[in-house]
Order: C-alpha cells, then structure tokens, then sequence
C-alpha cells in the first residue's frame, strides 16, 4: 500500500464526481427522469467504473483509471430531452455494443495506431488545458481558496513531490472550512436502487443519441485514455481494457449507464510520479479509484451530497494542479517530433478551443484536424532518412545503456586498451 497512491486515486474519484455528474443530473432534469431513475443512473456508472477501475489495475498492475464518459453526459443534455427515455437506454446498449466490438476486434487499435504520436498528445495537451488555466480563473475569483491550494502545493512539491496533490487538497479544504465555504446537505440521504427500464430501438434515437454518443466515447475517450497510459510508460492492452469497459457500459445500459470508457482528465492524476516514484506500484492509485466508485453507487446519494458540496474554485484548482504534470508532458510530446509538429498545433488548438459541433466535444474535431492536416501536408511527400541511432532494426555504434552506465562497443574490448572512460565517451561520439 501507498499513501500517496491512495490518495491520488481518490482526488481523481472526487474530480470526476464534482464535475462531470452535473451534466449527468442535466440531463435527467432535461428529460424529466423520476427519482428512481436519476438515482439508478448514478448507482449505474458508479458501479460500472468501479468494477473496471478495481478489475482492470488489479489484473494488469497499471494504475487503468476509468469513468462515465463526460463528452457523453454533455450530449444528452440537449439530446435526451428529445427522445423517449427506453428509447435512449436503446441507443446506450447499442452505443456500448458497437464500442465492444470495435475495441475487442482490434479495428479501433490499428486506427489509433496509424496516427502519429503527437497528434494524440496535442489533442490531450488541449483537453486539460482549460484544467490549467482554471487554476488562475479562480485565483481571481477566489483568492485565498485557490491560493491556499496552489501554496500547499508549491509547498509539499519542493520537499516531498508524491504528496503535492495531498498538501493541495488538505489546504484547500481547511481554507473552505475557515471560511464557511464548505456546503454539504445530506438530509435526504441514502442508500442508490437499482432500477431496471427496458429497452426500446428507434432509429431516431439510434441516429440522434447512439451515433454521437459512440463518435464521443471513442473520440473524446478511449483515445485520449489510453494516450495517458502511454505517455506515463505504461503498454496497455487496448483491446482488454477498452473491450471490458464497452461491455460493462453494455450489461448496465438498462439500468441507465451512458457509457463506461477509459479516463482521460483523471487517470492523469494517477499514471504520474506523483501517485508514486516507483510506476510499478501506481497501480494501487487505480484501486483506490475504484474502491471510491463503488462506495458512491451503494451509497449515491450521501457520498454525492458531500463532493458536490466542494466550492467550485477548490476543485477546480485542486484539479489544475493535479494535472500540471501530465499537461506539460503532452506539450512536450506535441512538439518534439518536428515532422508531425504543425499538424499536432493545429490539433492542440482545436481541441483547446472547446468547439461543439453537432453535439460532438472539441476533441474529436481536434483530432480529427490533427489528421487532415497531417493527410494533406505529408502527401506526395518522402520521409527524410532517420539517423543510424533511430533505426529500429541497426545497433547505434556507440553501443547501449545499461543501469546509466555506457557500454563500450564490442570491436573496441581489447585487452589493454589504453583509452580511459573519458576517450571511450568520446571515441563513442564520432563512432556514431
């Protein structure tokens, strides 16, 4: 067990309740759901991410951190309203069918796998960039809760950097507590009831809830999650991963799960080092996260009391300061590859931009203009050569690293070599 990992996943379960379920109640307040309904909507969710976050980290020892899809949520805000309810829970099962089939087969895969590296990091680095500079929105709009957060965070990172998010998070709420910021109502609350509706298929909900809840999910979702996973080092199999989420969203559609994806926003709190130094023991971040999910599905209402009772500056800047890391480390990755840099710019800008069209989210668009423009500007176009370092199938000359310390080229092991460290370093140079 880790602290700091512990920890990490739970801010990453708080952040993805006290934003994302405001779309969700959105929702059910747009189409009129009872109660009931709302409440088995919620227990759905949170029991579908809880399972998969907890199955999946356990059995791969990867922090595989997953949620209800946001950009989904914010589709049925307008869409949900113009369709009978049994129709959409419809469209959701057929939605979180088709995601199976895609991810399991592999077809999703090798489409991600024909897109450079850092397109998919821009589009990344644009979806938590508004996380970023929500950080100083609520400086000025709440000074001293977000500047307790933010100072808490600067402090504990210079001395002990595994729990800056911590510092942040014990800050901010005794910032909240001193000024009477801290609301919570659990007057009405208790235990979430499952509550099963039976599904109906039109092709009007199909067409306006199924397509663009699929295009979201896997656009504004699976991608970007697992691009999280990949950035922090970590080789996921998509097809397991991706595949076991669709058909969880699937089996709980009838009781009103939308859809269950990889995370993006929130695993980047748990993939990084400050869940823990070691990746091999971040997985615990992952568990934790899920533990929290279950938690809240049996018992919706009480726990939902408390995380949206949070004030809106101190999630959004403890979720701002959680994601610095990852932030920085996908506009790394956007330009660092100088032959795919202006399509992935032109990607970072789309998705940052926050465009809605068609009731798809900016990173599909994002994505989808990182592509076209890589399309058309590499068209006709030959790949210059790769230097002899970069080839995959040719030993570099200079020989390989091993535990930080430089091996000496095999044709230069011979027996009394004269040269000292220092010339083999620079004999290694001009080999290469």
């Amino acid at each position: 067990m880790s602290l700091s990992a512990v920890n990490a996943g739970v801010v990453a379960m708080a952040v993805s309740y006290a934003g994302p379920l405001a779309l969700v109640l959105a929702a059910a307040d747009a189409a009129g759901l009872s109660e009931a309904r709302t409440s088995s909507w919620v227990w759905a969710i949170s029991i579908g991410a809880g399972l998969t976050c907890v199955g999946l980290s356990w059995w791969s020892r990867m922090p595989v951190i997953t949620a209800f899809s946001t950009p989904g949520a914010a589709i049925l805000v307008t869409a949900l309203a113009q369709h009978d309810y049994a129709e959409a829970v419809g469209a959701f099962l057929v939605a979180g069918a088709a995601a199976t089939a895609l991810t399991v087969t592999g077809v999703f895969t090798r489409i991600l796998a024909r897109i450079p590296e850092g397109i998919v990091s821009a589009m990344l680095a644009g979806i938590l960039f508004s996380f970023g500079t929500a950080v100083f929105t609520s400086l000025r709009s709440a000074p001293l809760l977000a500047g307790a957060v933010v100072a808490g965070y600067l402090l504990v990172k210079r001395r002990w950097p595994a729990y800056a998010v911590m510092g942040a998070l014990a800050a901010g709420l005794a910032a909240a507590a001193a000024t009477g910021g801290l609301d919570v109502d659990i007057a009405n609350a208790g235990p979430a009831v499952p509550h099963f509706t039976a599904p109906h298929f039109s092709v009007g909900a199909l067409v306006g809830i199924g397509v663009p809840l699929l295009v979201a999910t896997l656009a504004g979702q699976y991608a970007p999650g697992m691009a999280v996973l990949r950035a922090d080092g970590y080789r996921p199999d998509e097809r397991v991963v991706c595949g076991a989420t669709g058909a969880v969203s699937t089996l709980l559609a009838p009781f009103g799960s939308h859809a269950v994806n990889p995370a993006a926003i929130t695993a980047a709190i748990c993939t990084g080092p400050e869940a823990h130094r070691d990746p091999a023991r971040r997985w615990v971040a992952g568990v934790s996260c899920g533990v929290g999910y279950l938690v809240v599905g049996c018992f919706g209402s009480t726990l939902v009391a408390l995380f949206t009772g949070l004030p809106e500056a101190l999630v959004a800047t403890l979720a701002g300061v959680a994601l610095l890391g990852a932030l920085s480390g996908s506009l790394a990755r956007t330009v660092a590859d100088e032959r795919h840099r202006e399509a992935s710019v032109i990607t970072f800008l789309a998705t940052a931009s926050g465009v809605t069209v068609a009731g798809i989210g900016s990173p599909f668009w994002g994505l989808l203009a990182g592509v076209v423009a890589h399309v058309l500007l590499k068209a006709g176009r030959r790949e210059p050569a790769r230097p002899l370092g970069q080839d995959r199938d040719l030993e570099a000359a200079g020989g390989a690293e091993r535990g930080g310390q430089v091996v000496d080229h095999p044709a230069d092991r011979t027996v009394g070599d004269p040269e000292t460290p220092g010339d083999r370093l620079v004999g290694q140079s001009l080999r290469e």
